[in-house]
């Protein structure tokens, strides 16, 4: 069910190109082609500050946004000086450098799938029908609304009980008599279901009828309650905008699931080494 089970995205959240040129303290119009700057002859462009963007976007979050392009100029500035010092070392040469490379293509290129063809691949309309399937029958858990009245001696509490039977309203004796956080606000708890409230206190409340109040004082760790049932609601459906994004996960992730499963059956993997071979049965790792 996708309300249960919303899966992490399937790959990390990427700053867009648009977010790093908001950066900038007077905003330009940027085209990715645009030159920021140069490295000897080597050229740095606005896509190149995009691409660093996608690579460092966990780190940039611990700047303001102010500071982004500067930040990441000066990441690009001193990977071509640092790359073009390791061309005249001919690093580039080391086999173990070239398999590297090799291993950094296959990763982009895993990754540019991803999101062309299976993120990407998911479209609006299909968020919609998965909504509207997902919650056709939709029935929310029971909640309620009530206040309460919390003093510390059960004395007192049986005294308010007969003040509110006498009459007086329950929202003012809230404010001037309970101790509780609640208090000033007339003893509001809003909106709460089941286990979301010490047992005492639940059994007491979602005994009662809208309207009701507790005629005997209900004990908890935290003093003595009086307590006002207001209203009973089934807790409303969630819009499509709440749910959107776990919504559009889960449809990633069916979809990567059924392509992985199409390409393995016409790929054969065969695992050479006996410590890495699975039992039989066993699901891969995704």
């Amino acid at each position: 069910m996708f309300r249960t089970n919303f899966l992490r995205p399937l790959r990390m959240v990427m700053i867009p190109a648009v977010a790093v040129t908001l950066g900038v303290s007077s905003v330009s119009a940027a085209e990715p082609g645009d030159v920021i700057a140069k490295v000897g002859e080597t050229e740095i462009t606005e896509a190149d500050i995009a691409f660093a963007a996608q690579d460092l976007g966990q780190e940039l979050q611990r700047f303001p946004p102010s500071q982004w392009r500067g930040i990441l100029l000066d990441v690009i500035v001193d990977m071509q000086l640092l790359a073009q010092a390791a061309r005249e070392a001919e690093i580039e040469k080391d086999p173990d450098f070239q398999k590297q490379l090799e291993f950094l293509k296959l990763r982009a290129l895993r990754n540019a799938y991803i999101a062309q063809k299976i993120e990407g691949g998911v479209t609006e309309d299909d968020v919609k029908a998965a909504y509207e399937k997902e919650f056709a029958d939709f029935e929310g858990d029971e909640e309620i609304n009530a206040r309460h009245i919390l003093v510390k001696e059960k004395a007192e509490a049986e005294a308010i009980i007969k003040e509110l039977e006498g009459g007086a309203d329950f929202i003012e004796l809230a404010k001037e008599k309970s101790t509780g956080p609640s208090g000033p606000n007339g003893g509001d708890l809003g909106f709460f279901v089941r286990g979301q409230m010490v047992k005492p206190f639940e059994d007491a409340v979602f005994a009662l009828e809208p309207g009701a109040i507790t005629k005997e004082p209900v004990e908890t760790q935290f003093g003595w309650h009086v307590i006002k049932l207001e209203e009973r609601r089934r807790q409303p459906k969630p819009s499509l905008e709440d749910v959107a994004q776990g919504l559009r996960q889960q449809l990633a992730r069916d979809q990567y699931t059924k392509i992985m499963d199409d390409l393995k059956s016409r790929v054969t993997v065969e695992i050479l080494d006996e410590d890495l071979k699975k039992p039989e049965g066993e699901a891969p790792a995704q």
